[in-house]
């Protein structure tokens, strides 16, 4: 059984539910606290999504800067799998973990809405269970949720195949907080630093994650858990 770490930061609203979606995708969960320099042995790391640090000064970027991050940063660079969801992805911007940075929703309104996603990258530590081009659903709540980067990094980004997700965008539509070129998750070079706005660990159990009339079942979350666990096996 893989054993993941959850980290908690002040402000954190998702760990517990990222715990327990490690925890039905067959793993252990293992609770990290942001002020401890330790990861405890674990086998991958989720930074979870809330308002670290109150989203003081700007989203993630206090949350850096805590113990836990130093260890965290060295273990990712060489080889860790983590994962950081929504807070947890601009965590990983601003560690420089992942490339570019989440601003405020171009409408300026929180959104949140059970989002319609298309993988793109299935080759990563946390979506080889799921088809390349596949479709699908997982609930996205943010107010600082637009990806942003500069022409040659989402170029970069589109030439490697490091867009990990995308927002499926209705034609003549427009994704739901204005990110470039509708990306919702990137990941880095090796495959094992994923990072994503919309909340998988919200879409793991039928009943409890998005609406039936969305045409899912609502469990399109689980396999980011369960794909993780099943390399550490492998």
């Amino acid at each position: 059984m893989g054993r993941v770490g959850v980290v908690t930061f002040p402000g954190s609203l998702d760990d517990g539910d990222a715990a327990r979606a490690v925890r039905l995708a067959g793993g252990e969960p293992v609770r990290l606290w942001h002020g401890d320099a330790d990861l405890k042995g674990v086998d991958a790391v989720v930074l979870p999504g809330g308002f670290s640090y109150g989203d003081y000064l700007r989203c993630g970027a206090i949350a850096r800067f805590a113990p836990v991050m130093e260890p965290l940063v060295d273990a990712a660079r060489g080889g860790l799998p983590v994962l950081g969801i929504c807070n947890g992805f601009q965590v990983l911007c601003e560690a420089h973990l992942l490339p570019g940075a989440l601003v405020r929703n171009d409408h300026r309104t929180f959104v949140c809405t059970d989002q319609r996603l298309r993988v793109e990258n299935a080759a990563t530590a946390w979506t080889h269970e799921y088809a390349s081009g596949e479709e699908v659903v997982v609930p996205l709540k943010n107010g600082e949720g637009g990806y942003l980067a500069d022409e040659a990094t989402l170029d970069r980004l589109e030439g490697e195949g490091l867009v990990a997700l995308r927002y499926v965008v209705p034609e003549g539509g427009r994704n739901p907080n204005g990110s470039a070129r509708d990306i919702a998750g990137v990941a880095n070079a090796a495959g094992n630093v994923v990072g994503l706005m919309p909340h998988p660990e919200h879409a793991v159990e039928a009943g409890y994650g998005p609406d039936p009339r969305t045409g899912t079942a609502g469990t399109d979350g689980l396999r980011f858990f369960s794909s993780v666990l099943r390399q550490l096996v492998s």
